[in-house]
């Protein structure tokens, strides 16, 4: 222990802050890092098409991942360098076929996933999981499990049953648990003649896709405000979605903080979940102006998403994922970056003397309070940033970033663009 954290804690305890307590708390939560930050979200299924469903990622930094073999090692290097436990968030396009075992969507089974499986057993990961209802030609007018063409139905619900029977098989092979979140980029570019159809479509299609009783699944869904191509009407809305949930036992909703409209804070959606839901599934992302996707930063939202979790007493009941892709940056830097950010914010939810906060609130002692709120933020936070990951292994500082450097010019300059 250097002298430096040694004062730092001293420091936070004057504020009845349990440091030691709080350095183990972050080490035991896993953080699921998205696979799609490697490859700019095209998968590995080779059909050509572009990116659809409102996703775009720009930029042509040199190295991406082009195989499984390629995301792996990149996402082994990232991982090297974060601290603390790691899930890996896979999309059903990520699926690796091998020996003429390639197959639709709709017909993906657990085989498919085997070498990611046999990866996560090697670097002690979790895995997390979603279907992928974007990027496929079966995507007919934009529309997916609320469309009215039947076959397109049928084909996205048979998608959705397959993708939640492969979570399953991976939570008995891994033996944890795995969220499988739907998404879906149905709904208009401009006014529909009919609000209330699309919705009922997906209703049925979600009732049909949920009705198989699956153990180690944690079911959840997502709702978007709007997407590009669809900015008139979002079929899975959050008013959807959050009814559809909370009238599903079992069934989950997960926040992702760029889904909303701008004036709205994600931070401030969770105590009120908390009330009805025992699990609290989240993407966590940046978005600079709506659903943008930036690299996280150690910043505002950030830090008041995590002081929530932390202050309800739900950070055991949250599923904690992440949501970004940048083409324009060192992609490994991407994961390295947005992930200990979003640690720092857990770190820094965690040094807060929340009780003392919630007591001096509680008795109208606001000027206080402000002033115990404001004398918190410049505290010595960074010496326990630097303990935590020393006792981690990894680097405290922007030290890593010689380690991607390295990778970079060994590694990812050698591939094609």
């Amino acid at each position: 222990m250097t002298e430096s954290y040694a004062m730092a804690r001293a420091r936070y305890e004057a504020f009845g802050v349990d440091v030691e307590k709080a350095l183990k708390t972050l080490s035991q939560k896993p953080i699921s890092i998205h696979c799609w930050q490697g490859d700019d979200v095209l998968g590995f299924e080779n059909r050509g098409e572009a990116l659809s469903g409102g996703i775009q990622t720009t930029g042509n930094y040199p190295g991406r991942a082009r195989s499984p073999e390629e995301l792996m090692a990149d996402f082994q290097k990232a991982i090297s360098l974060i601290p603390g436990k790691k899930r890996i968030n896979l999309h059903a396009s990520y699926a690796i076929f091998e020996n003429g075992s390639a197959a639709d969507r709709d017909a993906l089974g657990p085989e498919h996933f085997a070498k990611w499986v046999a990866f996560a057993k090697q670097n002690g990961l979790g895995i997390d999981f979603n279907p992928t209802f974007f990027s496929h030609p079966m995507v007919k007018d934009g529309l997916t499990l609320s469309s009215p063409d039947d076959e397109v139905r049928a084909f996205w619900i048979r998608h959705g049953i397959a993708c939640r029977r492969i979570s399953s098989a991976i939570a008995k092979e891994l033996g944890s648990e795995v969220l499988c979140n739907i998404w879906i980029p149905d709904g208009y570019k401009d006014v529909p003649a009919d609000r209330l159809g699309p919705r009922l479509r997906l209703k049925d299609s979600l009732d049909q896709i949920l009705k198989e009783d699956l153990p180690g699944v944690i079911d959840c869904v997502e709702s978007k405000v709007f997407g590009i191509g669809v900015e008139a009407y979002t079929v899975g809305s959050n008013e959807f979605y959050l009814s559809y949930a909370a009238s599903h036992p079992g069934l989950y909703y997960l926040l992702d903080n760029g889904h909303f409209h701008p004036t709205e804070q994600v931070s401030d959606k969770i105590p009120s979940l908390l009330a009805f839901f025992d699990r609290i599934p989240l993407h966590v992302t940046r978005p600079m102006r709506w659903d943008s996707d930036h690299v996280v930063r150690f910043e505002d939202e950030i830090k008041e998403i995590a002081v929530e979790l932390v202050r309800t007493g739900a950070l055991e009941k949250a599923q904690i994922g992440l949501d970004y892709f940048d083409a324009s940056i060192n992609r490994v830097a991407a994961w390295v970056i947005g992930t200990r950010n979003l640690q720092k914010a857990l770190l820094f939810a965690l040094l807060q003397p929340h009780e003392k906060l919630k007591q001096l609130q509680d008795t109208s002692q606001f000027t206080e309070l402000l002033v115990l709120q404001e004398e918190l933020k410049t505290l010595p936070f960074s010496e326990i940033w630097a303990q935590y990951c020393e006792q981690e292994g990894v680097p405290a500082d922007e030290s890593w970033f010689e380690a991607v450097r390295q990778y970079e010019a060994e590694v990812l300059k050698k591939r094609g663009n």
